[in-house]
């Protein structure tokens, strides 16, 4: 259940672009109250797994508050520089859920 909150995110995040950048979370017209709650849920748990607060995640970030993310994190950095953006995950998740 919780992949499938976090892939509905993603969708509307990408929908919304603003809204993966917002300082307090936003919820895009239109989104369902799940997938607004799913959004909200997924940029509270990058804000606390970012414990540097710089806007980027490790593999150990990951690994100790995204285990998804952790699980996934060499195809999400796709630039190959050793951490992922939130941006990065919510396109990860936009592609999976469109192979679906």
């Amino acid at each position: 259940m919780r992949k499938i909150l976090v892939i509905l995110a993603a969708c509307a995040a990408c929908v919304t672009p603003g809204a993966a950048f917002a300082q307090t979370a936003t919820q895009p017209m239109g989104a369902s109250p799940r997938v607004e709650h799913a959004l909200v849920q997924l940029q509270s748990r990058f804000a606390s797994a970012n414990t540097t607060h710089d806007g980027k995640l490790t593999r150990e970030q990951a690994s100790a508050g995204m285990p998804m993310v952790a699980k996934h994190f060499d195809e999400i950095d796709t630039q190959k520089n050793g951490f992922v953006t939130l941006p990065q995950i919510e396109a990860f998740m936009h592609e999976h859920a469109a192979q679906r």
